[in-house]
């Protein structure tokens, strides 16, 4: 399967939610609709005051015209001539004074631009608000008014018993055609300030009409632009995933909820991708270290890892050994007897395990131990002897989610097929290693536990080596393991040497040595056809096992058999075996020689460092003296 590409968009940095750009504009235009409606409604009640103001205006107008029809009717009259002269002064003046009270009252109301009740007709005053026009003519009336009252009281004379009336009519007539004027270039500026509101109303009703279109055209603007593309682009996105590009991603959009749904399709597409490459990629593992690394490595995109373990059962579903790991915190992780993990098994469940509040148990113990908080425990269905464990650990508490272990159970079962199709495969290739060992050591009987204690050898200082560079990146815990069980491979092409040769009791000579030294080659031949065999499945297993049976007698100055190969161009493994095994027969009694004293041995493998043995396995042999003895002790041969 060809992995697909994933098309990364860049993310926006900061996020605006739909509803901030939808709630904005329409707030703004709340905002505007109730304030302009507010303020027509405002100006609609001012306009009854209006017809109030003009009404006093125009009352202002006809006591104006009054008071000059007055003092003309009463100078036509020819009063001098009638007997009721003080009767007909009195009743002009009468009226003259009524009629100049009340324009007094009206031009000072409007002056303090406080309309008192009575005058209006209203429970309650009523308070004005006049235009410049308005306001300077108002001032222009009231200063003519007060000229026309000073006018017609001098007119009148100082004497209040004996006014001249006649003065005061001929004042009224002179002058009364002037303040009428005044009187209606005042009612005028009241009319041109009454029609200036009504335009006001007008152009704020077509402005708010105007307004709520703009607004309108922006908020389907912004809908096209935050809601209905990236609708398109997400619909044409699952289009495409649905049409096999997993892994497509939509560009996310400018808003906060888009983006969420964006994200989330990304993240879905994302992760079917990733299944699929983790689907391909788990099953071209060839080794189960490899397999291990290649669901770490999926695993990692998908749900925290620092650390990965395969436990497997024993037989009886006691005890779980650790198959393979990946990760520091679980290198060296122990067998395990737990209730939890047969639990696992028996129920064939996920199970979380959070250190932090556990009580005792080897399986958290085992945990606490290496600094790891959290494991998730998915069983594997198709290891059915024993059961086997998929264990996915994290040094964070609670690292496991719902949505984790649902993540798990999907794949779950193509991880186990993959890991449970790897381990039946590493049980083939131990069984081969086992019966193929012992078919050499069968025609060779007099080596005894030789095989046992060579490869322990072996992987002892293997892990040795591991622990300081170059090595620490090329020795890992499959390669030791490995290591371990194809050492006793070593003198596997054996099986192609005559009896006469192999069993021969004395020396050999020179023509049964060259065919003795062909044992190599064999063995190299016969471990290749298999790797052959197993590529053909896409699958190595052989590869250290023809390393050691080729160059196992190989010396580090190049004066060794089958190829004369010298320094590193021997493979690691064969110089690590190479120690192991001569260290082993000097130590072993053989039919043509007694067992030498360990210090003997030890002094000969120290002396041939640099010319048949690899300086640094030597080293690392001798650092391990105390582990090395200890095999010695428990299967030296007596």
């Amino acid at each position: 399967m060809t992995a697909m590409p994933v098309h990364a968009y860049p993310k926006h940095p900061g996020l605006i939610s739909v509803r901030g750009w939808l709630a904005g504009p329409l707030a703004i235009l709340c905002v505007f609709l109730a304030g302009v409606t507010a303020f027509i409604l405002y100006e609609l009640n001012l306009r009854k005051h209006d017809y109030q103001i003009l009404n006093l205006a125009g009352q202002m107008r006809v006591l104006a015209s009054t008071l000059h029809q007055q003092a003309e009717q009463f100078l036509g009259a020819d009063v001098l001539r009638t007997g009721t002269i003080d009767e007909s002064f009195m009743e002009f003046e009468r009226q003259t004074a009524d009629t100049a009270v009340l324009y007094q009252r009206i031009i000072q109301a409007l002056a303090d631009r406080e309309l008192p009740a009575d005058l209006i007709g209203r429970d309650a005053p009523l308070r004005c608000n006049w235009d410049r026009r308005s306001r300077n003519q108002l001032d222009v009336s009231v200063a003519f008014w007060r000229r026309y009252q000073l006018g017609l009281e001098a007119a009148k004379g100082t004497d209040p018993a004996h006014p001249h009336t006649l003065a005061m009519a001929g004042y009224m007539v002179a002058n009364g055609p002037a303040l009428v004027a005044s009187t209606e270039e005042l009612a005028r500026a009241f009319q041109s300030m009454m029609e200036g509101k009504l335009r006001l109303i007008r152009a704020l009703i077509v402005g708010m009409l105007a307004g709520a279109v703009g607004v309108t055209a922006i908020i389907l603007v912004l809908m096209r632009q935050s809601v209905l593309r990236p609708l398109e682009r997400t619909v044409a996105g699952f289009a495409r995933v649905a049409a096999g590009d997993l892994g497509f991603q939509v560009e996310e959009a400018g808003t906060l909820e888009f983006s969420r749904m964006t994200r989330a399709f990304n993240d879905l597409s994302v992760r079917l991708h990733g299944m699929f490459e983790l689907i391909d990629h788990i099953g071209r593992g060839s080794t189960l270290a490899e397999t291990m690394a290649f669901v770490v490595d999926e695993f990692r995109r998908f749900v925290p890892v620092d650390g990965l373990a395969l436990l497997v059962g024993t037989p009886e579903g006691k005890r779980y050994v650790v198959e393979s790991v990946n990760g520091a915190a679980v290198a060296d992780w122990p067998e395990i007897a737990d209730p939890i993990l047969a639990e696992v098994v028996s129920e064939q469940r996920s199970h979380v395990v959070e250190v932090d509040g556990a009580g005792p148990g080897a399986l958290v113990d085992a945990l606490r131990q290496r600094g790891l908080t959290s494991a998730l425990l998915l069983p594997l269905a198709s290891v059915r002897e024993g059961g086997a464990i998929l264990a996915v650990m994290s040094r964070k508490s609670g690292a496991y989610s719902a949505e984790h272990r649902q993540f798990l159970g999907i794949v779950g079962a193509q991880v186990d097929t993959v890991l449970s199709r790897t381990l039946v495969m590493d049980g083939l290739v131990v069984a081969a290693v086992q019966g193929l060992a012992k078919l050499a050591e069968s025609r060779d009987p007099e080596t005894g536990d030789h095989l046992v204690r060579m490869s322990l050898y072996s992987m002892v200082i293997a892990e040795e080596l591991s622990l300081r560079e170059p090595y620490r990146s090329i020795i890992d815990r499959d390669y030791v393991r490995s290591l371990h069980r194809f050492a006793p491979m070593h003198d596997i092409g054996k099986v192609g040497i005559p009896d006469r040769v192999l069993l021969k009791p004395g020396r050999l000579d020179d023509d049964e040595r060259r065919e003795m030294n062909l044992h190599p080659r064999i063995g190299a031949e016969v471990l290749k056809l298999c790797e052959q065999r197993m590529n053909e499945l896409g699958r190595s297993v052989f590869r250290i096992g023809i390393e050691i049976a080729e160059s196992h007698h190989e010396k580090w100055d190049g004066s060794g058999y089958p190829y004369g190969r010298a320094g590193a161009a021997i493979p690691l493994s064969a110089r690590i075996v190479a120690v192991a095994d001569v260290f082993d027969a000097l130590t072993s009694k053989r039919p043509y020689k007694d067992a030498w004293s360990l210090d003997d041995a030890l002094g000969a493998i120290r002396k041939d460092a640099g010319s048949h043995f690899d300086p640094d396995v030597v080293d690392a042999f001798f650092r391990a003296i105390p582990r090395v003895i200890d095999v010695y002790d428990r299967f030296k041969h007596v």
